[in-house]
């Protein structure tokens, strides 16, 4: 009798809402439009992957809900298109599908070429890159997503003005008038000043080394040699900086 009842209650439970009136079916915290449109999870159990955790738990801490193991959402790849679940989440494509918006291309390909994964045409997403001063720290991003970021040196003695530039040049080796040569080089608007790898002289000698994270220049943003090159490969010309 006490089994028959248990199972009438359960038959007859009625979903919840939460605080914000959306409906939560299997009382995990997190609403059902959310379950099956962004997180791509169980919408009527707690645990879509079985290992003991609530799908609201496995977020909130940043763990995949996907997958049984005890892996962060930046080191799963559910559907394997080469795109993080965390950064799926952070373009809102599909965790299960690794072609949102299915025009033949995998969102990971789509969004390393610069495009938009949510859009069948040929759309690009926006670019930006943000310089932090005080952090000695530039930032770049594609479609309001940050994709990385990496130390820099500005200018000694406040010499790299605080204002919002756009790529004007672009020159896989440029030469400086204090005489030495600064691999790929963006010029922001005039060209007084550029975004730059390590400063090599003619001699063979590159400057700043040591230097990276703390301010050293004469007024450019200084970028270590990996780092310089990614930036100057990922950057068209007219792409704003913002130099705060």
């Amino acid at each position: 009798m006490k089994f028959v009842l248990t199972i009438t209650l359960i038959i007859f439970l009625p979903s919840i809402a939460l605080a914000n009136g959306l409906v939560d079916s299997d009382w995990d915290g997190v609403p059902d439009i959310d379950e099956e449109n962004i997180y791509f999870t169980d919408a009527n159990n707690p645990d879509t992957d079985g290992d003991g955790y609530s799908d609201w738990l496995e977020l909130n801490t940043g763990y995949s809900p996907h997958n049984p193991k005890a892996v962060r959402l930046e080191n799963n790849d559910h559907d394997k298109d080469g795109l993080s679940d965390k950064d799926e989440l952070s373009f809102h494509t599909s965790l299960i599908n690794s072609d949102t918006d299915g025009d033949g291309f995998s969102d990971y390909e789509e969004i390393k070429a610069g495009y938009d994964p949510l859009n069948k045409g040929r759309v690009l997403l926006g670019k930006r890159i943000e310089i932090n001063i005080d952090r000695q720290e530039l930032s770049y991003f594609l479609g309001g997503v940050r994709m990385g970021a990496f130390p820099v040196s500005s200018g000694i003695n406040n010499s790299t003005p605080r204002k919002h530039y756009k790529v004007a040049s672009k020159s896989p080796k440029a030469w400086s008038p204090y005489g030495l040569w600064m691999p790929y080089w963006l010029g922001l608007d005039s060209g007084r000043i550029g975004i730059h790898e390590l400063p090599i002289w003619p001699n063979g000698y590159r400057e700043g080394e040591d230097h990276l994270g703390k301010p050293a220049s004469h007024g450019c943003i200084r970028l270590g040699e990996d780092s310089a090159e990614i930036i100057y490969n990922w950057t068209p010309i007219g792409t704003g900086v913002f130099i705060y």
